[in-house]
């Protein structure tokens, strides 16, 4: 699987992405997301950025779509622009 870190995430991660396998008894965004907050220091970002947007495989997603060995995640803040 592919996941991958926008904007003020990945800044703050300092990667912009990363290739894992599915770790076992993960089975939706909101899953992956808490397994990765778990990591601790930055990555507690993921539960906590207000409006923390997801996509698999480059469609928008809510944190209880099904994720599967081979997808490609996505985690980005909402942005602002002008």
């Amino acid at each position: 699987m592919k996941v991958l870190y926008f904007a003020s995430l990945r800044e703050a991660l300092g990667t912009g992405g990363e290739d894992l396998a599915l770790p076992a008894g993960i089975a939706t965004v909101g899953a992956l997301r808490d397994h990765f907050a778990a990591r601790g220091g930055a990555w507690a970002a993921l539960t906590q950025t207000k409006n923390l947007r997801c996509a698999v495989n480059q469609r928008m997603v809510g944190f209880d779509a099904a994720v599967s060995d081979g997808d490609e995640v996505a985690f980005f803040p909402p942005v602002t622009g002008g």
